[in-house]
C-alpha cells in the first residue's frame, strides 16, 4: 500500500511547482529547510490523496514520515494527526510517543503548525507540560516550535499560563522562525484577553526581538503598538 500511495503521488508531481516551493520553505545551504525535497503538490491534492490511505499503519505511516520528500511527510502528518482523533485514550498515547520520538522528521514550520496542537497540545490538557520546557530548551529548532504551537491549543481553552513561560523561555532565541511563532502565541492570547498579553509586555517588550514584538502587537490598537515598539527602540537605544 505504501508504495502505491508514494507511486500516487509521484504522478501528481509539478516540477515548476516544485521548484518554487523548495524557494518558499528555505532549502538552499545554511537556511532552515536545507536539503529539504518537493515533488510540487498543492495541500488541496495531498488532502485528497489521505483519504484513500486513511487505514495506514503507525509502522507505515512512521516509515512515510522519515521521507526524504517533504509531502510524503506532510500526508504522513494528517493521516497520524486523523488517527489521534479517533483514536482511544492508549492509541492516542501510542501515537503521541511516536510523534515526539520522530520529531527530527517534522522538520520544517508548516509540518509542525499542522500537526503539534492537534497532537502534543491535544494530548497534554489534562497532563504535566513539563515535556514543553524541555522541548522549549532543545537544540533542534523543530523541537521548540512544537513547544510554541503546543500551547495554541491551550490558548484555545484560556489558558495562558504555559504559553508564556514557553515565550519566556524562548525570548532569546537566534531563530527569525521562533521569534515569528512565539509572537504569533502571544498575538493569540492577546486576542483571548488582552490585559494578560500587556502584562507581558509590560515586563518584555524592550527585550524582545523586533520580529517577536511587531507578530504579537498585531491586534492590539495603532496607541497601544506604538506604546511598546518605543519601549523596545529606547531599550535598544540604552
Amino acid at each position: 500500500m505504501l508504495a502505491q500511495l508514494q507511486s500516487e503521488l509521484q504522478k501528481l508531481s509539478n516540477p515548476q511547482r516544485a521548484k518554487s516551493l523548495q524557494r518558499f520553505f528555505k532549502t538552499g545551504k545554511g537556511e532552515y529547510g536545507e536539503g529539504d525535497q518537493f515533488v510540487g503538490l498543492t495541500l488541496p491534492q495531498i488532502r485528497e490523496v489521505t483519504k484513500k490511505y486513511a487505514g495506514l499503519k503507525l509502522p507505515e505511516i512512521r516509515e512515510l514520515l522519515h521521507s526524504k520528500i517533504h509531502e510524503h511527510r506532510a500526508l504522513a502528518l494528517i493521516i497520524l494527526k486523523n488517527k489521534y482523533r479517533k483514536a482511544d485514550t492508549k492509541n492516542k498515547a501510542i501515537i503521541y510517543k511516536c510523534y515526539l520520538q520522530n520529531s527530527r522528521h517534522i522538520n520544517n514550520w508548516d509540518l509542525v503548525d499542522m500537526s503539534a496542537p492537534n497532537i502534543v497540545g491535544d494530548f497534554l490538557i489534562n497532563k504535566s507540560r513539563q515535556i514543553l520546557d524541555q522541548l522549549a530548551k532543545s537544540n533542534l529548532l523543530w523541537d521548540r516550535r512544537i513547544a510554541v504551537l503546543a500551547t495554541f491549543t491551550f490558548i484555545k481553552n484560556n489558558d495562558f499560563a504555559d504559553s508564556l513561560r514557553i515565550a519566556q523561555i524562548l525570548l532569546n532565541d537566534k531563530e527569525d522562525l521562533m521569534h515569528k511563532a512565539v509572537g504569533w502565541m502571544l498575538r493569540e492570547i492577546g486576542k483571548k484577553d488582552q490585559k494578560v498579553l500587556e502584562k507581558f509586555l509590560k515586563q518584555q517588550a524592550p527585550n524582545m526581538p523586533r520580529t517577536m514584538l511587531r507578530y504579537a502587537l498585531e491586534k492590539l490598537p495603532e496607541e497601544k503598538r506604538q506604546f511598546y515598539l518605543k519601549a523596545r527602540k529606547a531599550q535598544a537605544i540604552g
